[in-house]
């Protein structure tokens, strides 16, 4: 309900007002009455209505002196005014002070109610658009993360003046002013794709807090500063420099340090972190930030976890490697299968394109994918191109985009040719109906044991991958289709003398579960055990 209090020195005008008027009807509590200014003023400052209705001229303190002390204290109180003179000085003072109405004596109650609803109205639109401010500054508080992150993102990017922004830092309450110079370092998350595939996305926010979080802390014990995450896994810090010059080189090694430390010990993350050089001038940022994100690029060359600075921008040499100057020995080396030779034209590949920075990794890996394309040639002419190999070529196509350092790309891209080349010599060879055979034997002699793909594959001395591409394509079934069926064979043959218990079959063939045994052999011929022995 809404407070309401009587001012005037007529006790019949109190007492009719405050009794013949229904002020509960209204939503309103009359919470005290005065008989004159000065204790009306004291009463006002005590319970602090939203209505005060009062005589105009009374003794000690006239209500047009006690509405100006109102407006002082309670600046959105109501003030009507009531008076038995029809004095034009005291309309001019009641507009003075703000009052909302002026009623002359004897009050009638139609006239009140008119005044009374017309106030009420009033205090109703100014408690909802009290309401709406609240409301409005409960959001932009809320909004203020993502407030300052959009700005801090156009101070590293776009160029602007810096008088311009300076009331908009202090808005955003940013610690951006008052330094001698500033400088950007940018924090990397290595493998990003990896780290992040694999989590669901309130773990990838959660992550993206924490690492935050730790940053901050870290530059807050050091140095002035603010960190925010730019794009997923890029984490941006604009550091202050201080008044002391001395030593401020070293400790933003010693933070950087820190940083890469205490994330890969709390989030067991690997990161790369890149340092720019100091600037004066806080629109001189976005060349700092593109020093430190160019510094931390250089991890394609120089590998993750490591800490690097505008000095590791500056290449080897400026000689462009290109693909045509030995497409044709690699072309040559996996077309005969030669796995030595093969390796060594990789080798003087990526050792060029590692002296080479120019070009950068998206030159890399159109490098990779183009080996990977000579490789598919050959296999077309070989008629090799099954879809087994069709699948791992597309594996190896999304790995080479995966690929962060030049060290990783080289080894994946080896790794696939090596296996083409070892493919494509076998073809050529006629080995091929060797390692078959080799292996037929091998699980002829060895299928009672628990054989594992592993084991199949060190006993014809090739890599399991290999072998299980191998032997789909020369015979049409998985190694383990083949293994069952050789299984499933020598346990009918067992079956014919009833000597043979089934458990002991089962065992005798490299089963454990005689259940799962007694399934297979049903499917695999039609009857269970026991109905294929009662059959012969």
């Amino acid at each position: 309900m809404y407070k309401l209090v009587i001012v005037d020195d007529e006790p019949s005008v109190v007492n009719g007002l405050g009794t013949y008027f229904d002020w509960a009807a209204y939503g309103i509590e009359l919470v005290g009455t005065a008989d004159d200014g000065d204790k009306g003023l004291a009463l006002i400052k005590e319970v602090e209505p939203d209505i005060v209705l009062t005589d105009v001229k009374m003794p000690s303190m006239d209500g047009i002196a006690m509405s100006t002390e109102i407006r002082n204290i309670l600046p959105h109180a109501k003030i009507i005014f009531i008076s038995g003179f029809d004095n034009a000085e005291y309309l001019k003072s009641a507009l003075k002070v703000h009052a909302v109405d002026y009623i002359f004596k004897p009050v009638s109650r139609k006239e009140l109610h008119t005044v009374i609803t017309r106030v009420l109205t009033s205090l109703q639109e100014e408690a909802k658009a009290k309401e709406l401010v609240n409301e409005m500054q409960v959001k932009l508080t809320e909004s203020l993360p993502l407030l300052r992150e959009r700005f801090l993102l156009s101070v590293i990017s776009d160029g602007f003046k810096e008088e311009r922004v300076r009331e908009r830092i202090r808005f955003l309450n940013l610690p951006l002013l008052d330094a001698q110079a500033y400088i950007v370092m940018v924090v990397v998350i290595d493998d990003l794709s990896q780290v992040m595939d694999s989590r669901s996305e309130r773990d990838k926010q959660l992550l993206s807090y924490a690492a935050l979080n730790i940053i901050q802390e870290l530059m807050d014990k050091t140095k002035r500063g603010v960190v925010f995450e730019k794009v997923t896994g890029e984490y941006v810090g604009i550091l202050l420099q201080g008044p002391e010059m001395e030593g401020e080189e070293d400790g933003l090694l010693v933070l950087a340090a820190a940083v890469r430390d205490n994330l890969s010990r709390w989030l067991k993350l690997s990161v790369t972190i890149g340092v720019g050089e100091y600037v004066n001038k806080l629109s001189e940022l976005p060349l700092s930030y593109k020093q430190a994100r160019e510094a931390a690029s250089q991890k394609w060359y120089l590998g993750k976890n490591q800490i690097l600075t505008v000095d590791s921008l500056q290449s080897v040499e400026s000689k462009h490697y290109r693909l045509a100057e030995t497409a044709e020995q690699v072309l040559a080396a996996i077309k005969s299968g030669d796995n030595t030779g093969l390796g060594r034209e990789l080798d003087e590949i990526f050792d060029s394109m590692s002296r080479s920075r120019k070009e950068g990794f998206r030159y890399g890996r159109n490098i990779s994918q183009q080996l990977i394309l000579l490789s598919t040639r050959v296999l077309l002419e070989l008629n090799a191109l099954n879809g087994d190999w069709e699948a791992k070529e597309t594996e190896a196509w999304e790995m080479v985009l995966r690929q962060e350092t030049i060290q990783d790309l080289k080894k994946h891209v080896s790794s696939y040719l090596d296996e083409v080349c070892s493919c494509v010599r076998e073809k050529r060879s006629g080995r091929t109906g060797s390692v078959i055979d080799r292996i037929h034997r091998l699980i002829q002699e060895r299928y009672a044991e628990n054989l594992t793909i592993v084991e199949i594959a060190e006993g014809v001395f090739l890599s399991p991958t290999y072998v299980s591409l191998l032997f789909k394509q020369e015979t049409g079934e998985t190694l383990f289709e083949y293994l069952t069926k050789v299984r499933i064979e020598k346990a009918k043959e067992l079956l014919r003398d009833p000597r043979n218990k089934f458990y002991e079959i089962c065992h005798a063939v490299g089963y454990v579960d005689p259940s799962h045994f007694s399934k297979l052999f049903k499917k695999m011929t039609g009857f269970t055990p026991s109905a294929y022995r009662d059959q012969l």
